[in-house]
């Protein structure tokens, strides 16, 4: 083995404490803001899925209601059964107990993106690729409040930990390579079938292996090695069933169901509605093939979006040159291919697409550690030709790293509406793309509402206030509490209305109590309907809003 400086031990000891300074801010970071995220969407609906979920194994697996429960069944729901068998001893309220459950996973999902850069590229790169997913506002937005695309992105973050420990090995890989393969598959598959694609991505790598291998001791021993290689992996895939089976029960009652779902989600399963995507108003399902593409390019932090894009082409000019260790090659493309394997598929297949991209935020780790890989790559091309450009340019980079950090602190606690300078921010992408499409200002809607009333100490004329809601109704019902309020789309009759300040909820002719804004973009209204008449809460007759 060669031996090593003892500065160069130093310099990766200090990359190595910095990178585990960094997660622990993440988790200060998360310890002190948990109770500011409201609910999203669909978090309501996730909590009830955690009680069938509950039910159905505190009932012996007799209790099946879970298998029907709209269409959650066919998704695992792993993330949702652990907060509510959380909630049970939380000193916290449910909802606060999922948004503190959600920081935690995802600060777990940084770590493990620390891991897979520190694996292929060393602690300068594990730190980097920390400090670049730890600063992105859609991984933090998502992870405090996304009940289910932030645990699946941590999910598919084990798995890639985990392939790249079985390909760095190949053919031989350890019990713990094996361990940490069987539990992130587990994971990725039980919570959504997608999972696949870090399947699809990891084929080519094995595929460079073993032609390699073929080409230099003949293609029977080639075989033969990969033969060994799958074998070796039979215990941690019995492992990854059972972790299924826990996670997703309905993925394992019959085994046809994984293609069951797999076809369901490969179409459009839901009445189709309108958002707004480069400034026109467009049905989900005739969503451009640029959506995705595009979307990264304006919601990822500049320096992240350059150091990913670079580090993709180098790890992919890595891959295919002839020379270097054959998996050390290997790595490189199942990490690219984790990254742009997605996004080329949904170009090319063109699927409906909305809700900005919080379906890609898998993406995003290893994005990052292709983003520590390119960071280094420079830094080394510079040391041996300028080091005072070296020096430029890591001011450059930690520059780049405090950016989006200020940012975040400005639109706290929607993070994940982000947008980079490139769209002009917020303020340049409103009225072109969807904002708080998640409905995440409710919270702080209805708490202005919530000290509206108790200033002026009125009571509801009938026992609920009645209060028209152009958004998601959950979140204002619990943050009110449900039995203080009745929500309704109708706001003929209405006392107040509480509207997101997307394209399709109108602006009404109606006093205002509080607008809830961030750099200069609104994103919920509070309204005083008293004495007013207010035919509809949408911009149009007839507007389908968003799901």
């Amino acid at each position: 083995m060669r031996r090593l400086r003892f500065d160069q031990i130093f310099e990766d000891k200090v990359c190595d404490r910095l990178a585990i300074a960094v997660l622990v801010l993440v988790g200060l970071f998360v310890a002190l803001t948990f109770r500011d995220y409201g609910l999203s969407w669909d978090d309501y609906t996730h909590s009830e899925y955690g009680d069938l979920l509950v039910a159905y194994f505190a009932s012996g697996l007799s209790d099946r209601r879970v298998f029907e429960f709209v269409n959650l069944y066919r998704y695992g729901g792993g993330f949702d059964l652990a907060a509510a068998l959380l909630a049970k001893i939380s000193p916290f309220s449910l909802f606060e107990t999922r948004r503190l459950l959600g920081g935690v996973v995802g600060l777990v999902g940084i770590a493990v993106t620390w891991r897979i850069g520190r694996r292929i590229g060393g602690p300068l790169t594990g730190l980097i690729a920390t400090l670049l997913i730890a600063t992105c506002p859609l991984m933090i937005g998502h992870m405090m409040m996304n009940p289910k695309d932030a645990p699946f992105a941590v999910a598919m973050a084990i798995l890639l930990l985990g392939l790249v420990r079985v390909v760095d090995a190949y053919p031989q890989p350890s019990r713990g390579d094996r361990a940490v393969f069987g539990v992130g598959l587990g994971l990725a598959i039980g919570t959504r079938i997608l999972a696949g694609l870090n399947v699809l991505a990891v084929a080519p790598a094995l595929a460079l292996i073993v032609v390699a291998q073929a080409r230099r001791d003949g293609l029977h021993p080639a075989l033969r090695r990969f033969g060994h290689f799958l074998l070796s992996l039979i215990v941690a895939m019995i492992a990854a069933y059972a972790i299924v089976a826990l996670v997703w029960p309905w993925g394992v009652a019959d085994p046809l169901n994984p293609f069951r779902a797999l076809a369901y989600f490969s179409r459009f399963f839901e009445e189709p509605w309108r958002e707004l995507f480069a400034g026109q108003s467009i049905l989900v399902p005739d969503m451009p093939r640029s959506y995705v593409p595009t979307l990264l390019a304006l919601k990822l932090p500049e320096i992240m979006l350059v150091l990913g894009t670079t580090g993709l082409i180098g790890a992919l000019v890595g891959a295919a040159r002839s020379h270097g260790p054959i998996n050390r090659r290997a790595t490189l493309l199942l990490v690219a291919l984790a990254a742009a394997l997605p996004v080329a598929i949904t170009v090319a297949e063109r699927p409906a697409m909305y809700n900005g991209i919080r379906h890609f935020v898998f993406v995003l780790p290893p994005l990052a550690v292709l983003g520590g890989l390119a960071a280094v790559w420079v830094a080394g091309w510079l040391r041996e030709r300028s080091r005072p450009t070296l020096y430029g340019a890591a001011a450059v980079l930690l520059i780049g790293i405090l950016s989006p950090v200020v940012e975040m602190m400005r639109l706290h606690p929607f993070e994940y509406t982000h947008f980079n300078r490139i769209a002009g921010g917020v303020r340049g992408a409103d009225g072109r793309y969807m904002i708080d499409y998640w409905g995440l200002s409710f919270k702080q809607a209805a708490d202005a509402l919530s000290a509206h009333l108790n200033a002026s100490g009125e009571q509801p004329p009938s026992g609920k206030w009645r209060i028209a809601v152009c958004g998601p109704h959950r979140p204002v019902q619990v943050a009110l509490g449900q039995d203080n309020v009745e929500t309704t789309w109708d706001p003929k009759g209405a006392q107040f209305a509480i509207t997101l300040g997307v394209f399709y909820c109108a602006r009404l002719d109606a006093p205002l109590i509080a607008e809830i804004t961030r750099a200069g973009v609104i994103y919920a209204r509070v309204y005083d309907l008293r004495g007013r008449m207010v035919d509809n809460l949408l911009t149009q007759p007839g507007l389908t809003p968003l799901k």
